[in-house]
């Protein structure tokens, strides 16, 4: 009953998954610090500082056992939240209490986790995009073939297929993911840098052996699963590094936001529709409306995902010197509600996705409204053929477009293009030849072999190095 009294984030009660949530946990943090020490100490040991095995082996004994209530009690004393903890787990481990975080400043723990975390985020949404990417390949085979209306600037243009539309939408989530993969890829540890990055702590233990230094980052590194630690710093990693990871998070929103205005579109021209359940209510007062909530929610999602990567924008800019402490209460909003919204977004894209309904009477009949002014020059090139004359026919083709035109838009009858063009002689051609002519498929280009190319030659490798990540569903919470 308490979550009814108090505030409670719509992102963790609505919106994104137990997996992401569990990621930015308070758990998952205090383990990784845990980690995060052993790790430390057992490069102090293997370096030559006096630390035991058994000191060691006592630390991984409790490495998940964490005692928050004694942590909390500390921490209400020394107002430290680090300290705290290093407090607790020696309570835990008595014998091993006087060497952990030996030499270490708190953003050791604190700095090396976000990373660590931030890293586990991105994997999980690669998962999530990678699984998006193969639904909509399967979409776009699907339907490489359905001849659709094309627009530009929302206005009829030349056709297209509903498969080669969809591409678009894969092709910017290829790209996130390039980027993704760039910036998971580039993600280094802090390492052991000490107060202001200058290693004096560890180079006053290992009496002044800098190479020692140098391998303490190294082994905490690949005992963390990273290649490498940042080769320079200051107390903290750069915060620039808060900003690449929104970036690509941002980059992500910004993709599938354009994906929903699309399908809201033509939602409203009843072509395709977003997933509608049985006993789903579209509008409190409008009982037969069906409104494209899921695409609308990855909207306003994405709105805030591409907003909130100003706030590590404006932390990086303003850090001073060597540190500052405020960076840390943005970084606590900031980084961990970006990935919890695109992890919610992800899901709503797949789950759309999954479930897209195509109406293709209701698509080829808007399209072949207008597919008589887009034939014009077949049949303009087919009247020459007949013996007339190309500009005389391209000025009446013109003038009659117009006359269509007119009765299309203030009439509110059938565009009689067709009708106009067989009733003048100088073309030469029947109702029936021209009727004859209006054959979508004539005039998408190439659209489904751009569609097979794209999907075979830049969709189907990604999916096939990593085909052990997908079968990925999504279902929706409310």
């Amino acid at each position: 009953m308490a979550e009814h009294n108090r505030y409670t984030s719509p992102l963790t009660g609505r919106y994104a998954s137990e997996e992401m949530q569990y990621i930015f946990s308070q758990d998952n943090k205090f383990r990784t610090w845990r980690k995060l020490w052993i790790a430390l100490a057992e490069t102090e040991h293997e370096l030559g500082l006096n630390i035991t095995r058994e000191q060691i082996d006592e630390l991984k004994a409790h490495q998940d056992d964490i005692n928050y209530e004694v942590a909390e009690a500390r921490e209400k004393e020394v107002r430290h939240d680090v300290m705290s903890h290093v407090y607790a787990y020696g309570v835990q481990c008595p014998n091993a209490k006087g060497i952990i975080h030996l030499g270490a400043t708190s953003c050791y723990v604190g700095d090396n986790t976000d990373i660590i975390i931030m890293r586990q985020g991105l994997e999980l949404v690669r998962k999530k995009l990678i699984n998006c990417i193969n639904e909509l390949s399967k979409f776009a085979m699907k339907h490489k073939d359905l001849p659709t209306l094309a627009y530009t600037h929302f206005q009829p243009a030349q056709p297209t297929t509903v498969g080669k539309r969809s591409t678009l939408w894969i092709n910017d989530l290829v790209m996130d993911l390039q980027d993704l993969d760039y910036v998971l890829d580039s993600l280094k540890l802090l390492g052991s840098k000490g107060t202001t990055g200058t290693q004096a702590s560890f180079l006053e233990l290992f009496d002044g052996d800098h190479n020692k230094c140098r391998e303490l980052d190294q082994k905490i590194a690949e005992k963390m699963g990273f290649k490498s630690c940042y080769p320079v710093s200051g107390q903290t990693y750069s915060r620039k590094v808060d900003f690449r990871v929104l970036s690509i998070l941002a980059g992500i929103a910004q993709s599938a936001h354009k994906f929903t205005n699309d399908i809201r579109m033509l939602q409203h021209m009843k072509e395709i529709e977003e997933p509608f359940e049985k006993h789903q209510i579209g509008s409190s007062a409008m009982a037969y409306k069906r409104n494209p909530m899921r695409s609308e929610r990855i909207a306003s999602l994405a709105d805030y995902v591409m907003s909130d990567v100003m706030n590590p924008m404006l932390v990086s800019s303003t850090q001073w010197f060597e540190r500052t402490l405020d960076d840390s209460a943005n970084k606590r909003l900031s980084v961990p509600e970006g990935f919890l919204a695109i992890d919610g977004i992800l899901d709503l894209y797949l789950n759309v996705v999954d479930g897209l309904v195509v109406y293709p009477k209701v698509i080829r009949k808007h399209l072949m409204a207008e597919l008589p002014f887009m034939a014009t020059e077949n049949i303009m090139m087919d009247a020459v053929k007949a013996g007339g004359d190309r500009q005389e026919l391209h000025e009446k083709i013109r003038q009659l477009s117009m006359e269509a035109g007119k009765t299309v838009k203030e009439e509110g009858k059938d565009n009689n293009l067709l009708e106009l063009i067989a009733a003048d002689p100088s073309f030469h051609l029947t109702l029936e030849d021209l009727e004859a002519s209006m054959q979508p498929e004539r005039y998408v280009g190439r659209s489904p072999k751009q569609t097979e190319d794209y999907i075979n030659e830049v969709v189907k490798p990604i999916l096939e190095e990593n085909k052990e990540i997908l079968g990925l569903t999504a279902d929706i919470k409310v």
